[in-house]
């Protein structure tokens, strides 16, 4: 069991948080978020301290601050030689992470996703997996990538899951509008699309051939791709990617 420690505590470390305290560990998160860190010291047991209070006494410490503020937060803490640094922070890399938290020079960087607790959450990772492994798996995947504009074209693909959430909001709230029934729709809604790729197969290629299988000639399936298509979603999908990804690797 590991001695672990989270700088910053909101909606991205909470769930890991939460998975790692089921596992045994011994777990302190900093008290930046008041209100998360209080209910993740009364429901499961962590310790709540200053930023350098939670460095000091960690083994493991993972960097959850927002990006922006990543910089101002990490320049005032004295971090310690053999500590393991696991960052999820976007946009910050991996040379600069060695200057912020020297003199630990033992750094991961990774993407988790709040559905961690539960399992079954991809953890990409650069520029080695050991320690997620170590505290992930089995429960959820880790895999290494090869280098670090790799990661951040996952990180990329990451920025998706809000994208589509805000179409699929679009499309609850035009079916309650439709039916009146707005819990109802977002409830059909969600469930649609967390059913359907809970059951869809994980081979290369997956997604284009139940695509092509469902939006077939005459269909109103073909209709919704055609249309979306001919409206530009996917073209401006593609655009904002690449913004994202010059962004990520210092371009804008």
């Amino acid at each position: 069991m590991y001695r672990i420690g989270f700088l910053g505590t909101g909606h991205i470390a909470a769930p890991m948080v939460r998975f790692l305290a089921r596992t045994g560990h011994d777990i302190t998160v900093s008290d930046r978020n008041a209100e998360i860190a209080a209910a993740l010291e009364a429901g499961h047991g962590v310790a709540v301290a200053p930023n350098q209070k939670v460095v000091d006494g960690s083994e493991v410490v993972f960097l959850c601050l927002r990006p922006h503020l990543a910089e101002e937060v990490l320049q005032d803490i004295r971090f310690h030689p053999g500590q393991r640094i696991v960052s999820v922070m976007a946009g910050i890399s991996l040379d600069r992470l060695k200057t912020l938290c020297a003199p630990a020079g033992d750094i991961t960087i990774t993407i988790p996703l709040g559905f961690l607790e539960q399992g079954g959450c991809p953890l990409p990772a650069y520029p080695s997996s050991d320690i997620l492994d170590r505290l992930f798996e089995p429960e959820n995947t880790v895999f290494e990538v090869p280098d670090e504009r790799a990661l951040n074209m996952h990180f990329a693909i990451c920025a998706m899951v809000p994208g589509l959430l805000d179409l699929m909001a679009t499309g609850a709230e035009w079916l309650g509008h439709e039916t009146g029934e707005p819990e109802k729709a977002e409830f059909y809604t969600t469930q649609l699309f967390s059913g359907f790729l809970a059951a869809m197969t994980r081979k290369p290629g997956a997604l284009a051939c139940k695509r092509d299988a469902l939006a077939t000639q005459g269909t109103i399936s073909l209709q919704m791709t055609e249309g979306l298509q001919a409206g530009g979603v996917h073209t401006a999908l593609t655009q904002t990617l690449d913004a994202i990804r010059d962004r990520l690797n210092g371009q804008s």
